[in-house]
Protein backbone atom coordinates (compact mmCIF):
# COMPACT_ATOMS: atom_id res chain seq x y z
CA UNK A 1 0.00 0.00 0.00
CA UNK A 2 2.87 2.16 -0.16
CA UNK A 3 1.93 3.42 -3.59
CA UNK A 4 -1.17 4.42 -2.24
CA UNK A 5 -0.32 6.51 1.05
CA UNK A 6 2.24 8.96 1.60
CA UNK A 7 2.11 10.77 5.57
CA UNK A 8 -1.00 9.10 6.43
CA UNK A 9 -3.12 10.72 3.59
CA UNK A 10 -4.41 7.69 0.86
CA UNK A 11 -3.68 8.59 -2.70
CA UNK A 12 -6.50 5.89 -3.96
CA UNK A 13 -9.72 8.20 -2.72
CA UNK A 14 -8.50 11.39 -4.51
CA UNK A 15 -7.96 9.30 -7.86
CA UNK A 16 -11.57 7.68 -7.59
CA UNK A 17 -12.89 11.41 -6.61
CA UNK A 18 -10.89 12.53 -10.13
CA UNK A 19 -12.69 9.61 -11.85
CA UNK A 20 -15.92 10.98 -10.01
CA UNK A 21 -15.87 14.71 -10.67
CA UNK A 22 -14.62 14.33 -13.98
CA UNK A 23 -17.94 12.70 -15.07
CA UNK A 24 -20.16 15.32 -13.37
CA UNK A 25 -18.79 18.21 -15.19
CA UNK A 26 -19.34 16.00 -18.59
CA UNK A 27 -22.69 15.35 -17.38
CA UNK A 28 -23.35 19.17 -16.31
CA UNK A 29 -22.41 20.51 -19.66
CA UNK A 30 -24.15 18.16 -21.85
CA UNK A 31 -26.97 18.77 -19.34
CA UNK A 32 -26.46 22.47 -19.77
CA UNK A 33 -25.73 22.49 -23.95
CA UNK A 34 -28.42 19.76 -24.80
CA UNK A 35 -31.36 20.25 -22.40
CA UNK A 36 -30.90 24.33 -21.58
CA UNK A 37 -29.68 25.03 -24.64
CA UNK A 38 -30.99 23.27 -27.35
CA UNK A 39 -28.43 20.11 -28.86
CA UNK A 40 -25.72 20.13 -31.05
CA UNK A 41 -25.25 20.17 -34.72
CA UNK A 42 -22.59 21.18 -37.38
CA UNK A 43 -24.93 21.03 -40.32
CA UNK A 44 -27.65 23.28 -39.62
CA UNK A 45 -28.64 27.25 -39.94
CA UNK A 46 -28.97 27.48 -36.31
CA UNK A 47 -25.65 28.83 -35.18
CA UNK A 48 -26.08 27.98 -31.88
CA UNK A 49 -26.30 24.32 -31.91
CA UNK A 50 -22.88 24.69 -33.87
CA UNK A 51 -21.66 26.99 -31.03
CA UNK A 52 -22.98 24.50 -28.21
CA UNK A 53 -20.36 22.04 -29.65
CA UNK A 54 -17.24 24.35 -28.15
CA UNK A 55 -18.24 23.94 -24.45
CA UNK A 56 -19.20 20.28 -24.88
CA UNK A 57 -15.87 19.57 -26.84
CA UNK A 58 -13.57 21.52 -24.77
CA UNK A 59 -15.00 20.11 -21.49
CA UNK A 60 -14.90 16.47 -22.23
CA UNK A 61 -12.08 16.32 -24.59
CA UNK A 62 -9.38 18.95 -23.08
CA UNK A 63 -10.33 18.71 -19.65
CA UNK A 64 -11.53 15.55 -18.92
CA UNK A 65 -9.34 13.86 -20.66
CA UNK A 66 -6.39 15.83 -19.69
CA UNK A 67 -6.91 14.62 -16.10
CA UNK A 68 -8.00 10.84 -17.29
CA UNK A 69 -4.56 10.85 -19.11
CA UNK A 70 -2.60 12.94 -15.59
CA UNK A 71 -3.96 10.37 -13.28
CA UNK A 72 -3.52 7.61 -15.07
CA UNK A 73 0.14 8.09 -15.86
CA UNK A 74 0.44 8.59 -12.30
CA UNK A 75 -1.54 6.11 -10.47
CA UNK A 76 -2.56 3.13 -12.97
CA UNK A 77 -0.87 0.03 -12.68
CA UNK A 78 0.96 -1.35 -15.87
CA UNK A 79 4.44 -0.85 -17.26
CA UNK A 80 5.78 2.58 -17.89
CA UNK A 81 5.36 2.31 -21.41
CA UNK A 82 1.96 1.35 -21.35
CA UNK A 83 0.98 4.07 -19.47
CA UNK A 84 3.29 6.27 -21.29
CA UNK A 85 0.89 5.12 -24.47
CA UNK A 86 -2.27 5.72 -22.77
CA UNK A 87 -1.44 8.99 -21.31
CA UNK A 88 -0.39 10.10 -25.16
CA UNK A 89 -3.55 8.93 -26.82
CA UNK A 90 -6.01 10.10 -24.25
CA UNK A 91 -3.86 13.34 -24.53
CA UNK A 92 -3.76 13.20 -28.74
CA UNK A 93 -7.61 12.68 -28.34
CA UNK A 94 -8.44 15.64 -26.18
CA UNK A 95 -5.77 18.15 -28.18
CA UNK A 96 -7.82 16.92 -31.77
CA UNK A 97 -11.31 17.87 -29.39
CA UNK A 98 -10.25 20.72 -28.81
CA UNK A 99 -9.17 22.13 -32.30
CA UNK A 100 -12.70 20.68 -33.44
CA UNK A 101 -14.21 22.60 -30.70
CA UNK A 102 -12.32 25.94 -31.66
CA UNK A 103 -13.22 25.57 -35.25
CA UNK A 104 -16.84 25.38 -33.96
CA UNK A 105 -16.71 28.97 -32.84
CA UNK A 106 -14.56 29.92 -35.87
CA UNK A 107 -17.31 28.65 -37.93
CA UNK A 108 -19.67 30.80 -36.27
CA UNK A 109 -18.24 33.80 -36.09
CA UNK A 110 -17.56 33.34 -40.15
CA UNK A 111 -21.05 32.69 -40.60
CA UNK A 112 -23.06 35.75 -38.47
CA UNK A 113 -19.73 38.29 -39.59
CA UNK A 114 -18.37 38.08 -35.91
CA UNK A 115 -14.72 39.03 -34.79
CA UNK A 116 -12.81 36.54 -33.31
CA UNK A 117 -9.87 36.35 -30.80
CA UNK A 118 -10.54 39.56 -29.14
CA UNK A 119 -11.34 38.42 -25.69
CA UNK A 120 -9.58 37.21 -22.57
CA UNK A 121 -11.56 33.90 -22.58
CA UNK A 122 -10.15 33.60 -26.33
CA UNK A 123 -6.42 34.74 -25.64
CA UNK A 124 -6.26 31.77 -23.26
CA UNK A 125 -7.70 29.58 -24.97
CA UNK A 126 -5.24 29.59 -28.17
CA UNK A 127 -2.01 30.09 -26.08
CA UNK A 128 -3.20 26.82 -24.00
CA UNK A 129 -3.96 24.60 -27.49
CA UNK A 130 -0.83 25.65 -29.10
CA UNK A 131 1.33 25.17 -25.74
CA UNK A 132 -0.48 21.75 -25.06
CA UNK A 133 0.27 20.93 -28.77
CA UNK A 134 3.68 21.71 -28.05
CA UNK A 135 3.72 19.96 -25.21
CA UNK A 136 2.80 16.40 -26.27
CA UNK A 137 4.44 16.88 -29.36
CA UNK A 138 8.16 17.06 -27.18
CA UNK A 139 6.23 14.44 -25.39
CA UNK A 140 5.70 11.81 -27.53
CA UNK A 141 9.21 12.71 -29.48
CA UNK A 142 11.18 12.53 -26.30
CA UNK A 143 9.23 9.56 -24.09
CA UNK A 144 7.66 7.45 -26.23
CA UNK A 145 8.95 7.46 -29.89
CA UNK A 146 11.52 7.90 -31.00
CA UNK A 147 12.57 8.59 -27.39
CA UNK A 148 15.78 10.54 -26.57
CA UNK A 149 19.00 9.79 -24.70
CA UNK A 150 18.58 8.35 -21.32
CA UNK A 151 19.98 11.48 -19.69
CA UNK A 152 18.11 14.16 -21.81
CA UNK A 153 14.88 12.56 -20.89
CA UNK A 154 16.02 12.87 -17.01
CA UNK A 155 16.87 16.32 -17.50
CA UNK A 156 13.05 16.95 -19.68
CA UNK A 157 11.06 15.00 -17.51
CA UNK A 158 10.84 18.07 -14.78
CA UNK A 159 10.04 20.16 -17.15
CA UNK A 160 7.41 18.53 -18.92
CA UNK A 161 5.62 17.70 -15.34
CA UNK A 162 5.65 21.03 -14.79
CA UNK A 163 4.64 22.59 -17.93
CA UNK A 164 2.14 19.89 -18.33
CA UNK A 165 0.23 20.83 -14.90
CA UNK A 166 0.38 24.23 -16.20
CA UNK A 167 -0.97 23.72 -19.27
CA UNK A 168 -3.76 21.59 -17.48
CA UNK A 169 -4.42 24.79 -14.54
CA UNK A 170 -4.62 27.36 -17.76
CA UNK A 171 -7.00 24.86 -19.12
CA UNK A 172 -9.20 24.99 -16.19
CA UNK A 173 -8.83 28.90 -15.86
CA UNK A 174 -10.05 29.32 -19.48
CA UNK A 175 -12.94 26.90 -19.02
CA UNK A 176 -14.00 29.03 -16.07
CA UNK A 177 -13.83 32.25 -18.08
CA UNK A 178 -15.63 30.89 -20.74
CA UNK A 179 -18.35 30.27 -18.79
CA UNK A 180 -18.42 33.29 -17.13
CA UNK A 181 -18.46 35.14 -20.63
CA UNK A 182 -21.39 32.96 -22.04
CA UNK A 183 -23.77 33.24 -18.69
CA UNK A 184 -22.93 37.28 -19.06
CA UNK A 185 -23.83 36.84 -22.66
CA UNK A 186 -27.07 34.99 -22.21
CA UNK A 187 -27.92 36.87 -19.34
CA UNK A 188 -27.64 40.18 -21.24
CA UNK A 189 -29.49 39.37 -24.15
CA UNK A 190 -32.50 38.38 -21.46
CA UNK A 191 -32.00 34.43 -22.57
CA UNK A 192 -30.71 33.39 -18.89
CA UNK A 193 -32.80 34.43 -15.55
CA UNK A 194 -30.19 35.17 -12.86
CA UNK A 195 -31.44 32.91 -10.38
CA UNK A 196 -32.77 30.62 -13.19
CA UNK A 197 -32.08 26.70 -12.68
CA UNK A 198 -29.59 27.04 -16.04
CA UNK A 199 -28.01 29.34 -14.47
CA UNK A 200 -27.69 27.62 -11.07
CA UNK A 201 -26.56 24.75 -13.20
CA UNK A 202 -23.38 26.93 -15.18
CA UNK A 203 -22.02 27.76 -11.25
CA UNK A 204 -22.54 24.23 -10.35
CA UNK A 205 -20.04 23.40 -13.68
CA UNK A 206 -17.90 26.48 -12.60
CA UNK A 207 -17.14 24.90 -9.42
CA UNK A 208 -17.11 21.27 -10.33
CA UNK A 209 -14.41 22.31 -12.56
CA UNK A 210 -12.29 23.68 -10.12
CA UNK A 211 -12.80 20.86 -7.86
CA UNK A 212 -11.38 18.65 -10.27
CA UNK A 213 -8.70 20.89 -11.32
CA UNK A 214 -7.30 20.86 -7.88
CA UNK A 215 -8.01 17.07 -7.34
CA UNK A 216 -6.09 16.42 -10.17
CA UNK A 217 -3.10 18.12 -9.03
CA UNK A 218 -3.02 16.91 -5.50
CA UNK A 219 -3.61 13.61 -7.11
CA UNK A 220 -0.08 14.14 -8.85
CA UNK A 221 1.71 15.12 -6.42
CA UNK A 222 1.01 12.68 -3.74
CA UNK A 223 1.76 9.98 -6.29
CA UNK A 224 4.99 11.70 -7.21
CA UNK A 225 5.50 11.99 -3.64
CA UNK A 226 4.83 8.17 -3.10
CA UNK A 227 6.88 7.39 -5.64
CA UNK A 228 10.13 8.79 -4.24
CA UNK A 229 9.20 7.97 -1.44
CA UNK A 230 9.23 4.37 -2.03
CA UNK A 231 12.57 4.64 -4.46
CA UNK A 232 14.21 6.24 -0.72
CA UNK A 233 12.91 2.97 0.99
CA UNK A 234 14.35 0.85 -1.03
CA UNK A 235 18.16 2.45 -1.57
CA UNK A 236 18.27 3.12 2.59
CA UNK A 237 17.25 -0.29 3.00
CA UNK A 238 19.01 -3.50 0.93
CA UNK A 239 17.90 -6.42 -0.44
CA UNK A 240 19.01 -8.91 1.42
Amino acid sequence: MGRWNWGGVSVLPFTILVHLVGILCVALVLVWMIHFRGGLAWFTSNQSLIFNIHPVLMIVCFIFLSSEAIVHFKSAPGSKFYKKTIHSALNAIALTGAIVGVSAVFKVNKELGNANLYSLHAWLGMLTIILFGLQWMSGFLLFLFPRGARKTRGRVLPWHVFVGLLVYIAAISTAESGIVELVALLQGINAMGKFSPEARLANCLGLSLLLLGALVVLSSVLSSRCQATKQEDAIAIPSP
